[in-house]
């Protein structure tokens, strides 16, 4: 018998043209068994509330309803697009007990629809993504109509009471754009991050605010105290060294300890230095918060001042003042200092959200600004939920 050869890219073909074939024919009997189950239980809901089935009669000639036909109806689902037969009596139509009355979709699809708006997919691509996987898309006043469905979880958010042993506590703000009466606005948003002993961690709260002031802070703080964190646990509270909060945290936490971040002090110092200098000038400041102990960092501070105290003189001064507050951090191990003397985790949290607000250029209202921040810190809690920060659990 004579061999026929077949080459790689007849194979390709070959193989391309049967997995199309079947997963379509798969696909397509899929979407048949769906439509028929789905209408079968449309007539068991109609015979049950008529008490009679087809082509049966009343034994008294009474009978609570009378069947009355069909009537068609689109339901979009993960197989696609389904015309189904809805079964009618003379007094009502029967839905599926799936379906809910006006409902066009599978709940699966707009859990869909809500997931990719909160992964970083803007509210017209979420429209053209559906229609990749149903065949049909969705406007984008739609899909910020099921974003809404999120407004009673951001207020329960709001309203969870604060358990737990937090021991360590981050405050920072980020910034974003917020269509005004004819303009854009900034608005800011106070965040709130916390450490528990034994690695746990969690975003607690956020507030959006006019900006970093001293009232707006209180704010946070004072919602956080009321919702369990009363501070007694509390070790440290670490800042980006914005003077509004560190004068909310002497009216609402005075007794907790206080950590200024060193990359944004290093930037205020690298700032303020003639460029030729500032690669000396940046190396003499890490001197201070590398060093192996408090005694250490306070001589590595003292060299500082001797070679840059006549050249800078109100930097290094300024410097001085908030070395108490910068040194917070050496009263704990080593192993921790690294993640206590800045604000870097609460600021990773924030890339997230920068990265999935860039699509929206600025948001459309304030509630659409609650309801994204919640999404996102409701994913990260959850992720976070098996995985405590290293640091703060091994051995010193």
């Amino acid at each position: 018998m004579a061999k026929v050869a077949l080459d790689s890219e007849q194979i390709q073909h070959f193989m391309r043209d049967m997995s199309e074939d079947f997963w379509g024919d798969l696909e397509q009997r899929t979407r048949l068994a769906f439509k028929r189950f789905l209408e079968a239980e449309s007539e068991r809901e109609r015979d049950r509330w008529c008490g009679l089935g087809r082509h049966e009669r009343s034994a008294g000639g009474e009978r609570k309803d009378m069947r009355n036909g069909y009537y068609e109806r689109d339901f979009v689902t993960k197989f696609g697009t389904i015309r189904l037969r809805i079964s009618r009596s003379r007094g009502r139509s029967h839905l599926p007990r799936y379906l809910e009355k006006f409902q066009r979709r599978a709940p699966e699809l707009s859990l869909l629809i809500r997931e990719a708006f909160v992964r970083g997919v803007s509210t017209r691509q979420v429209g053209r993504l559906l229609a990749v996987v149903t065949g049909e898309g969705v406007s984008a006043q739609t899909v910020s109509r099921l974003t809404r469905s999120l407004e009673s979880a951001v207020r329960s958010f709001h309203r969870e009471r604060l358990a737990g042993d937090w021991r360590f506590l981050y405050l920072d703000g980020v910034s974003l754009r917020v269509r005004g009466q004819g303009r854009r606005k900034r608005v800011q948003m106070l965040v709130a991050y916390a450490v528990a002993a034994d690695g746990r961690r969690r975003l607690l709260a956020f507030m959006r605010s006019g900006g970093e002031s001293q009232a707006a802070w209180e704010g946070l703080l004072e919602d956080l105290r009321r919702r369990g964190l009363s501070g007694q646990s509390l070790e440290l509270i670490v800042t980006d060294g914005c003077p509004g909060l560190a004068a909310a945290l002497q009216t609402v936490y005075p007794r907790v300890a206080h950590q200024r971040c060193w990359v944004h002090k290093m930037r205020n110092i690298v700032a303020r230095v003639r460029k030729r200098e500032r690669e000396a000038v940046k190396a003499g400041a890490q001197a201070i918060y590398l060093a192996e102990d408090l005694g250490g960092a306070r001589a590595a501070f003292r060299k500082f001042k001797g070679r840059w105290g006549a050249a800078y003189p109100a930097m290094v001064k300024r410097l001085e003042e908030d070395m108490p507050e910068l040194l917070a951090c050496f009263r704990f191990p080593l192993h921790m200092r690294r993640k206590l003397r800045t604000t870097n985790v609460i600021e990773r949290c924030f890339v997230e959200i920068r990265r999935r607000t860039r699509p929206m250029v600025c948001f459309v209202n304030l509630g659409s600004v609650d309801r994204i921040i919640f999404s996102i810190f409701n994913r990260f809690n959850k992720e976070w939920e098996k995985r405590t920060l290293r640091a703060f659990t091994q051995a010193a």
